[in-house]
């Protein structure tokens, strides 16, 4: 109980000391997962959207790959992205190894599948009269999209939550493709693998305790829109 009682202590400390470290490590743990969300949800969107809302041969086997991948383990999707990206890879000349750069195309690939799934889910929960009523007006396909989305809003936010809670503890591909260095690629959950192998065990549940209080706030913040929109 000592250790959790002193890591809550340091973490105020370092918080509120402006420890450089901490607070870059906070910085880029919330840049890297927001691009790489952001990024999910304009690509998952549309191909949710198309997997949940037409019927097409294959369809079946699709949504299964899509299912298997919401399980990949990070550190397999990081390995795959450091292979992609070393000298090695067919990226190893735009030097993208060791960059935020990197880590937020891979932490893509993970928040991706699941954006795809459930909004994929959540189109196909729609009431079929919305969109008989929708082809009798005369609407495009692009019109259809845009009507769908509005209607599954809720779940949508939903879905974009879970994928930012993946997205924002994962270690695997920080740590693989980051490099976890000081200052530039340095995540809070690489932090903490470093802190505690080094056997400071404090530390690092001060910088869990940090991470968990980053992704309060950013659901806090997630539930007062959802809330604002259903005034």
């Amino acid at each position: 109980m000592n250790l959790i009682t002193d890591g809550f202590q340091e973490a105020i400390e370092l918080l509120a000391s402006g420890n450089e470290s901490v607070y870059s490590a906070i910085s880029v743990t919330v840049t890297v997962s927001s691009w790489a969300l952001l990024i999910s949800l304009i690509i998952g969107l549309p191909l949710g959207f198309l997997l949940g809302y037409y019927q097409f041969p294959g369809k079946s086997i699709v949504r299964t790959i899509v299912d298997t991948f919401l399980a990949i383990p990070t550190v397999v999707i990081g390995l795959m992205a450091y292979t992609i990206f070393s000298q090695a890879g067919f990226l190893g000349n735009y030097n993208l190894l060791f960059t935020q750069k990197a880590i937020i195309i891979a932490q893509v690939f993970l928040g991706l599948p699941i954006i795809i799934a459930l909004t994929a889910t959540q189109v196909e929960l729609v009431d079929k009269r919305l969109y008989i009523s929708l082809k009798g007006l005369g609407a495009s396909a692009h019109k259809i999209l845009i009507a769908t989305l509005v209607e599954a809003r809720f779940g949508l936010m939903t879905a974009a939550m879970t994928a930012y809670g993946r997205i924002i503890t994962e270690i695997g591909i920080s740590m693989m493709v980051g490099g976890n260095i000081k200052y530039h690629t340095r995540t809070i959950t690489t932090a903490i693998a470093l802190e505690t192998g080094k056997g400071e065990f404090v530390t690092g549940i001060a910088l869990g305790l940090v991470l968990f209080a980053v992704a309060l706030i950013v659901n806090i913040a997630l539930s007062m829109l959802k809330r604002k929109w259903t005034q």
